[in-house]
């Protein structure tokens, strides 16, 4: 579990993928608690925003966010990274790895906007992605409890969490 203290309102990541979408009603399950989706628009480009905040909605978030952080991101996270010469093996941009800390910097904005007390993300383990948004969080809000659910409850892939998604009534 993410704390000792009670947790009644939660600010998480959301992507609207199955992932996110079925950790909405699992925190709510296990938590008791409301959760705020955090939609951030880094220039995915194949992403549907105003499905996602449909899609956070029909899941049991309280509200949803969908936050353009573009132009920020290039300025700020892209160019500096790319004048650095971070390419990993020389070929690979590390696009995701740049993008998480402002994805976790907007869901502690909307968090203390909204009086969260906990932080969330839907992150699988399969890489380093917990780590980013974790150490952002920890850094931003270290008063904030953070809920890791794939460390936390008993969905151990894609079949356990569709299976899941469809008990609980995630479309």
């Amino acid at each position: 579990m993410a704390t000792e203290r009670e947790v009644r309102k939660v600010a998480l990541a959301f992507s609207g993928g199955l992932d996110t979408s079925v950790a909405v009603p699992w925190i709510r399950e296990t938590y008791g608690a409301d959760v705020v989706a955090v939609a951030v628009d880094v220039g995915q480009g194949d992403v549907d925003l105003e499905a996602i905040e449909e899609r956070a909605r029909a899941a049991g978030a309280v509200a949803c966010h969908v936050i353009d952080v573009r132009e920020d991101f290039v300025e700020n996270f892209v160019w500096p990274t790319l004048r650095a010469g971070a390419v990993y093996g020389r070929k690979y941009l590390l696009g995701t790895a740049m993008a998480r800390p402002i994805i976790a910097r907007e869901v502690v904005r909307v968090a203390r906007r909204e009086g969260c007390d906990a932080l969330a993300h839907g992150c699988t383990g399969k890489g380093n992605d917990q780590v980013r948004f974790e150490l952002t969080f920890g850094r931003l809000a270290p008063d904030l409890a953070v809920i890791a659910p794939w460390r936390e409850w008993d969905i151990r892939g894609r079949a356990d969490a569709e299976a899941y998604g469809r008990r609980v009534g995630v479309p």
